[in-house]
């Protein structure tokens, strides 16, 4: 009886090993569809990401379509970019135009201008305008450098724009130049009607002039104008006095002396 009972006792703990392992597997099981539930909602959440990734604000959607018409509208401006374009044989009177407001061009007559000056008003005023070009042509290069924006067309940077550092499209250096310059003669020489009515138009052709060659955009244009205007305003704030002028062109002499 008591090895019955001992059998008994073993086959009574026989049955209970398959509940066991059906127990053991059905908690194995568990796991996996709690992974396979975290999975499904990482998946439902991704397209909702994507989504948000894929559908641009109301800003980006402006700024993209105002690029779009940038680049659209300046290359059918730049119709003397060749001279197989349309207006070709136009290219040479629009170049020359915009040898007008190269920063290499107007430093040059500053300084001959300077040399024959024999007034202390003109000295100062030429030399403020003198290093208004100079922070000019180094700010223009230096935002250019940094944007790196080619222009609408491809075409490899003359001599004189290597010369002046003006390599990129953005800001376009010769709208810069010519407001600035067209806005420090207009407060610091005094002009007919007339003059002023044309050197401000002067200004405008130069900047549209490197429009119509290809080499801008007209947003590079514009944002030429506008820093020409900053280095103006800045020129005006630290402008420098008859005295500081006088001690400068005396240093680029070699006849200055701190002593007497």
């Amino acid at each position: 009886s008591g090895s019955s009972e001992g059998r008994g006792g073993g086959g009574g703990g026989g049955p209970r090993r398959p509940g066991q392992i059906k127990q053991q597997t059905s908690q194995k099981g568990e796991e996996p569809t709690e992974s396979g539930s975290k999975d499904r909602r990482e998946s439902t959440k991704m397209p909702e990401e994507d989504c948000m990734q894929l559908n641009p604000s109301f800003k980006g959607i402006a700024m993209n379509s105002l690029l779009a018409i940038d680049i659209c509208l300046s290359k059918r401006m730049g119709v003397c970019a060749y001279t197989s374009s349309s207006w070709g044989g136009c290219r040479s009177m629009v170049a020359l135009l915009a040898l007008t407001g190269h920063g290499i061009t107007w430093i040059i007559g500053t300084i001959v201008c300077l040399t024959r000056s024999n007034t202390l008003a003109g000295q100062e005023v030429l030399v403020n305008l003198l290093l208004a070009l100079i922070l000019d042509v180094l700010t223009v290069a230096g935002v250019q450098r940094l944007v790196k924006r080619r222009g609408p067309w491809e075409m490899t940077p003359g001599f004189m724009d290597c010369v002046a550092m003006d390599v990129y499209s953005f800001p376009a250096a010769h709208a810069s130049r010519a407001a600035m310059v067209s806005k420090f003669l207009l407060s610091h020489l005094v002009l007919a009607v007339p003059l002023r009515i044309l050197l401000v138009l002067w200004a405008f052709l130069v900047g549209m002039s490197r429009v119509l060659l290809g080499k801008h955009h007209l947003t590079d244009m514009v944002c030429g104008f506008a820093l020409g205007m900053l280095h103006f305003s800045l020129m005006e704030t630290v402008w420098l006095s008859s005295n500081v002028c006088q001690t400068l062109i005396s240093i680029s002499t070699l006849s200055w002396s701190p002593f007497f």
